[in-house]
């Protein structure tokens, strides 16, 4: 089986009589389809947000339900409001499609099936659901409503004709990892029934054999769980050490420029615009920005022991720590004490946001950094917090 066949599923429900099988395949969206995709995906999660909410408020103050009707007048009124213009950029079935699941997943709670629907956000796992007024599948290529281009896919059914199947619809989703899936939905008639074998089994299902059929035939329990637990535990330990997080510094730029032997130099490396597509980089990809303090002491700062200079002057490339005789290059020693202090503010230690008495080495910080860090490092983006 090929390698990206692992990473596909096909799952079968039954649907007005028909059979309702999915095929859900590796998606690779080229630059410009990812851009018209990860708008469409905003659009949905502004569409049931701001749905989910003003359905929460009417309950409150009227005690009175909303129809999906009443949803779809909604929908209309957003999309003629000026600050929402960019809804009508994308497909509007999708928005369409966002707000039935919502119905149906009221439907759903109030029938104790399901529990209550939640908000959504950038972070999760994004989807849009396209009906066949939003598609079209010709010679095995998918192109979507208002997206460039067929879309590329991974398939892995060889058995399966591609350019023969006539989805219903079509879910593009983008994980958390950043991968991208397709997901066809394909309804056709349910497959005739095997012939009769004029014979009955019955099968014992246990620990030491995995299964026991009645005619003596023994299935081996594999046992991949305690065959990998050690490894899974590993990953797990490694796992959760991993965070998606970058952390830089907050320089004073325009004050900066005012030096009349650096300010060509500092404009030329444009750092308040690298500062802002990384903010907006790090929003749309869903990792985590922090900004440590102004006057954090990054460079003068031993990374291994926490021991702070007095002075360093700026020709000065590489220094050693008076305190653990470390040597230092000047840069690579500031960025791994931005991400000391990232670290800890972004675990929520205000006592070690400034960067300050972080332990990178089992030596102890020999003098401590707190009274000369005034302004502790915020987590998050400074400009771009919360919204929809």
């Amino acid at each position: 089986m090929p390698r990206v066949a692992r990473q596909c599923f096909v799952g079968a429900s039954w649907h007005r009589g028909l059979v309702r099988t999915a095929y859900r395949c590796r998606a690779y969206p080229d630059e410009a389809q990812q851009a018209v995709l990860n708008r469409t995906f905003g659009c949905v999660r502004v569409v049931w947000n701001r749905t989910l909410a003003g359905r929460q408020r009417r309950w409150r103050q009227d005690h009175q339900g909303t129809t999906y009707a009443e949803t779809d007048a909604g929908l209309t009124a957003l999309k003629k409001d000026p600050q929402l213009a960019w809804l009508n950029e994308v497909s509007c079935v999708p928005l369409q499609q966002a707000l039935r699941h919502q119905h149906q997943a009221f439907r759903a709670f109030f029938a104790k099936r399901a529990r209550y629907p939640r908000f959504k956000n950038r972070r999760s796992r994004q989807s849009a659901h396209y009906t066949r007024s939003a598609f079209t599948m010709r010679g095995g290529q998918l192109r979507l409503a208002k997206t460039p281009g067929p879309l590329a896919l991974a398939w892995s059914w060889p058995a399966v004709d591609l350019a023969a199947l006539s989805p219903t619809m079509v879910i593009i989703s983008r994980e958390p990892d950043g991968r991208w899936y397709v997901t066809l939905a394909v309804d056709a008639q349910p497959p005739q029934p095997l012939p009769a074998a004029g014979r009955a089994v019955g099968v014992d299902l246990g620990v030491r054999d995995f299964a026991v059929t009645s005619d003596g035939d023994r299935v081996a329990n594999p046992r991949h769980l305690e065959r990998k637990a050690r490894s899974l535990a590993r990953y797990q330990r490694r796992l959760a050490r991993c965070q998606d997080l970058i952390a830089i510094e907050d320089l004073a730029v325009k004050n900066m420029v005012r030096s009349r032997r650096l300010a060509r130099a500092i404009g030329d490396c444009g750092w308040g615009e690298f500062r802002r597509q990384l903010q907006y980089k790090c929003e749309r990809a869903g990792r985590q920005l922090v900004v440590t303090g102004r006057w954090f002491p990054s460079t003068k700062m031993c990374s291994a022991c926490g021991f702070v200079l007095a002075d360093l002057s700026l020709s000065a490339r590489a220094w050693r720590c008076p305190s653990c005789r470390v040597l230092h290059d000047r840069d690579l020693n500031a960025a791994k004490n931005i991400l000391a202090a990232g670290l800890a503010a972004a675990r929520g230690n205000p006592g070690d946001a400034c960067g300050a008495d972080v332990r990178h080495q089992e030596t102890p910080p020999v003098q401590s950094a707190v009274k000369q860090e005034p302004r502790l490092a915020r987590a998050g983006i400074p400009i771009l917090q919360g919204g929809e």
